[in-house]
């Protein structure tokens, strides 16, 4: 048998007031909200821009606790007004929306959507009063309590209204007074609504907040309207802009500007915007209204059409937002390439703070990678280039893929003639990829350690057969530190020795050690991942060196082995490698033989 939930209305009415809401002062928001839409329904709304809007269409007024002498707060409004009949429907039945009835609530000029905002006043008060008068109906009393009763009646003689409207009146309950004073009124007013097109008086004082930041007032040149902007960007947002970006979407009819942030901004902290609906305050931390990697501006807009949540204090994630998002993003890019074609240098300054956001669109936008290739300067081992001017001077585009691979390699490179760019910073190795992939005459490829060594200069046969027996000998001194040795002649001539890690070796070294740490099952497991062959890096004496020649023709094969021992941590060191425990005991035994030895050389 089918059967009705049981709904406790003082619960009901308890969950939506007090824990829907993020703050007990959106009441205001909520009785402005309902005010609105109540006097845009009465006389219509006029057109968006505040060049052609020809005057307020409705009055809307405030009275604080100090003005009506008894703690309560009254707002009075000249709109539509309901009948008897409208107030039992809409007023007392929780989650019909007020908007959608036959007095055209329905139409996108409205704020409301959920028809439960009224229950954001028993926050601060535990009855709510409204007297309201339908044109040509009797004027109706509608008497609501936080435990989830209601009366309605004729209104009294004293109370009659003499055009159409609703009154709305509020008494605090106890602790919430400080809301309803006129300063805190005033205040929240001119927070949520000071850009509305009404007149809105609090004690019969007009609450404006001046042109809106997304109006043209008309006579306002450009200068002015930037000044005006700045000075509401440190207002708002407390930075000065670097740059103020219009923005708009006609399908959301979304219109407001975009405040470039002076300073780095961290990409992994959401971007918090401003944003009106309908020139009504939403919500001053909106998320995700621009893409992400649009991280390094803030904005200010106003929505005719994207959807609010239940609480009216965030946007609805649907497809029209989605698309605004786009729009928005596709209006940040247009910005940036026309600063790439009016002011370089300006757009130079730019990507000196904001480069990770562009560099993130450049994965994905062609323009975008024209610009970075074309204005953003790289790090390489002949100085910062551009890709751009890397590829006209050296054709190709080598590369290493990890900063601590550039710090072994690129002095070598240098000195070998080979040019090499520092792709390990975020995003630049995929920017490269990408370029050459876009286009076909960009020749890229990557530079490992492991490559290096067939730009180096072999030793003649005649030289390797001499040094044959040594090389045997020092070979089996640096495999007991997991290392190969290889002689070659190369620049710099001052660098003895060279350590040659690259990514693959250093997992597969990793994982050997891990496996010798694990029990049986993990170092099954970690077998797996091991390849056929057994990679392992690589020490490279240079034969132009001449303590590197000194010390293979050493006689002594015990201090020949700790003069290698010593030059293998010290390679360790200049190329910024981590030093393991076995590495620091060498470090140590080494450096304690040489001077034992230097010690008891002396002293004989």
């Amino acid at each position: 048998m089918s059967q009705t939930f049981r709904v406790d209305l003082r619960g009901i009415v308890d969950l939506l007031s007090h824990h829907l809401y993020t703050s007990p002062q959106v009441y205001i928001r909520e009785l402005l909200q309902n005010a609105v839409d109540a006097t845009t329904a009465a006389h219509g709304t006029h057109g968006t821009d505040a060049a052609e809007a020809p005057g307020p269409i409705g009055r809307i007024g405030l009275t604080s606790g100090e003005a009506t002498g008894d703690g309560s707060l009254t707002i009075e409004d000249n709109g539509i007004g309901l009948t008897e009949a409208q107030v039992h429907e809409l007023l007392a039945t929780i989650g019909r929306s007020s908007k959608r009835d036959e007095l055209g609530f329905a139409r996108h000029e409205f704020l409301g959507q959920f028809g439960i905002g009224l229950l954001s006043c028993f926050m601060v008060s535990d009855a709510i009063e409204v007297i309201t008068r339908r044109a040509g109906e009797p004027t109706v009393l509608w008497h609501g309590r936080s435990d989830g009763s209601y009366t309605v009646r004729p209104a009294p003689a004293d109370a009659q209204r003499a055009e159409p409207g609703t009154t709305v009146t509020l008494r605090p309950r106890p602790g919430c007074e400080h809301l309803l004073t006129r300063e805190a009124v005033t205040e929240l007013v001119t927070h949520y609504g000071a850009h509305l097109p009404h007149t809105v008086t609090v004690d019969g004082a007009e609450v404006t907040g001046g042109p809106a930041p997304w109006d043209r007032p008309a006579g306002e040149d450009p200068g002015e309207r930037r000044a005006r902007l700045g000075s509401y960007c440190e207002q708002v947002f407390g930075f000065t802009p670097f740059d103020v970006v219009d923005l708009d979407a006609a399908e959301s009819g979304l219109r407001g500007v975009a405040f470039v942030l002076p300073m780095p901004a961290n990409p992994a902290v959401p971007a918090r915007h401003r944003v009106y609906l309908k020139q009504m305050l939403l919500s001053e931390g909106a998320e995700r209204l621009l893409p992400e990697w649009a991280f390094f501006v803030r904005c200010v807009a106003d929505t005719s059409e994207l959807r609010p949540t239940a609480s009216r204090e965030a946007l609805y994630e649907d497809s029209l937002l989605e698309g605004t998002r786009d729009a928005l993003g596709a209006g940040l890019r247009d910005w940036l390439v026309r600063l790439s074609r009016q002011s370089p240098a300006r757009l130079r300054e730019f990507l000196r703070v904001h480069h990770l956001g562009v560099k993130a669109l450049a994965l994905h936008d062609d323009e975008m990678l024209r610009l970075v290739t074309d204005y953003w300067p790289m790090e390489t081992n002949v100085g910062p280039l551009t890709l751009a001017e890397f590829r006209e001077r050296y054709g190709v585009v080598r590369f290493t893929p990890l900063v601590d691979e550039f710090r072994q390699l690129a002095p070598v490179a240098a000195a070998q003639g080979l040019a090499v760019v520092n792709a390990g910073y975020v995003y630049d190795a995929q920017i490269i990829d990408r370029l050459a992939t876009v286009d076909e005459q960009v020749e890229a490829e990557p530079l490992r350690a492991a490559d290096l060594t067939t730009h180096l200069e072999r030793l003649a046969s005649a030289e390797e057969q001499a040094l044959a027996v040594t090389l045997a000998a020092a070979d089996r001194v640096l495999a007991r530190l997991g290392c190969d040795l290889l002689v070659r002649a190369f620049e710099p001539s001052g660098l003895p020795a060279l350590y040659l890690l690259d990514d693959d070796t250093a997992f597969q070294v990793d994982l050997r050690e891990a496996k010798e740490r694990a029990d049986d099952v993990w170092a099954s497991i970690l077998g797996s991942f091991e390849t056929a062959e057994e990679p392992r890096p690589r020490l490279v004496l240079n034969h132009r060196n001449a303590l590197a020649r000194q010390v293979l023709a050493l006689e002594d094969a015990e201090l020949r082995a700790t003069c290698l021992e010593g030059l293998y941590v010290q390679a360790l060191l200049l190329g910024h490698h981590p030093l393991r425990p076995a590495d620091t005991a060498v470090l140590n035994q080494s450096f304690l033989g040489l001077i034992g030895r230097a010690v008891a050389g002396g002293a004989r």
